[in-house]
């Protein structure tokens, strides 16, 4: 054993290149550096707010920003952190893709401020998880529609002559705060849908019995006058509502078949074809008296006045094949329903499920209230 420890020294020196071994420590591996340097932590400042990951963390995904080389542009020398001006809330769900591999969505975020995110970031869209992938393409949809209906809006403003008389009127309509009197117009007709779905609603109210036919009459035909007038001045405003906006359409034909504008024409035609009809005939008056109904399509004419109804109907109208999806579901499962219940009650007597058809009221009244 002494031989072999007088021996050593020398196989020391002789592995370093004859080396001293005391004036001189053995080198670390190289292996170690490069493991250290994967693993190395890094501080990512994203507009104030700090977030630390993991070198390899990154390095996993080399095609985007923070898995390249080109983060380096981004490094403060004097902080030693990466600065980053953009948004730190969606930053979150980036840096969680990094982690994971896995994008999420965060259906609270405008989908344009996310897109731009993903781009800066080099991160593409398609790889986000099945998880949020259908509300981030309904988002999308929405979004792609308002742009659509915004910039056919501005495409007619420009076939306009500059300063042009329709041009300002048309902008007044599209968008009241663009003057004083395009808001006070604003707030005048919707004073006037207000009052006109109200008085329909108060038409109907009883109002005490009529001492002469001991009948008790609603206070629309105790106060036939008073709801006349009312009805007069509304339908005035809506008439003269939507001319103004067919002079002012860029493209009057698209403006007659916009949904809108059908809205404005079935809320006000029956009041002149109640005009035109005398109460004599009571035969013209009864088959007519349906139309009235259509007064309630008035409400409609709020989502002029509402962006939260304008969202409501894009939302809706996105969803279009899911709704159809559901009411096909539900509309087997009545005729299902009701064809047991029908044969289940079918010899018991003085039933009410006298028909599959009779049975339908009975299953949707219990799928819709009980589950």
């Amino acid at each position: 054993m002494a031989s072999v420890a007088a021996w050593l020294p020398f196989a020391r020196a002789a592995a370093i290149g004859w080396v001293p071994v005391a004036q001189r420590a053995f080198p670390q591996p190289p292996v170690h550096q490069i493991q250290k340097h994967a693993d190395e932590k890094l501080l990512i400042n994203v507009s104030g707010r700090k977030f630390e990951t993991w070198r390899n963390t990154l390095e996993k995904y080399p095609d985007t920003l923070l898995g390249s080389n080109e983060r380096d542009f981004f490094f403060d020398e004097e902080t030693k952190e990466y600065f980053f001006d953009r948004d730190p809330d969606i930053f979150r769900h980036v840096l969680t893709y990094y982690r994971t591999g896995k994008l999420h969505y965060p259906k609270h975020e405008c989908v344009q401020a996310f897109d731009e995110e993903l781009n800066f970031f080099g991160i593409m869209a398609d790889i986000i998880s099945d998880c949020c992938f259908e509300d981030y393409k309904d988002k999308k949809r929405e979004n792609t529609e308002r742009l659509q209906d915004d910039a056919d809006s501005q495409d007619g403003d420009a076939n306009y002559p500059k300063g042009n008389l329709r041009q300002k009127m048309w902008r007044a309509f599209e968008n009241p705060h663009t003057s004083t009197a395009a808001l006070v117009f604003y707030y005048v007709t919707g004073f006037f849908i207000a009052v006109s779905v109200l008085a329909n609603v108060i038409d109907t109210v009883p109002c005490g019995m009529d001492h002469r036919t001991k009948i008790e009459v609603s206070c629309g035909e105790r106060f036939h006058l008073i709801f006349f007038c009312t009805d007069t001045a509304c339908v005035m405003i809506f008439t003269t509502e939507y001319f103004l906006r067919l002079f002012a359409a860029p493209d009057r034909c698209k403006f007659m078949r916009s949904v809108m504008s059908v809205i404005d024409v079935v809320a006000i035609f029956p009041y002149y074809i109640g005009l035109g009809i005398s109460d004599e005939n009571g035969d013209v008056s009864g088959a007519f008296v349906t139309l009235r109904v259509f007064r309630v399509f008035r409400i409609f004419k709020f989502s002029r006045h509402s962006a939260g109804l304008r969202i409501l109907g894009y939302t809706l109208k996105s969803c279009a094949s899911e709704l159809g999806f559901l009411l096909f579901s539900l509309s087997m499962a009545i005729i299902i329903f009701a064809t047991v219940m029908y044969y289940a009650e079918k010899n018991v007597i003085e039933t009410t499920f006298t028909s599959i058809p009779a049975s339908f009221w009975y299953t949707i009244v219990t799928m819709t209230t009980l589950g």
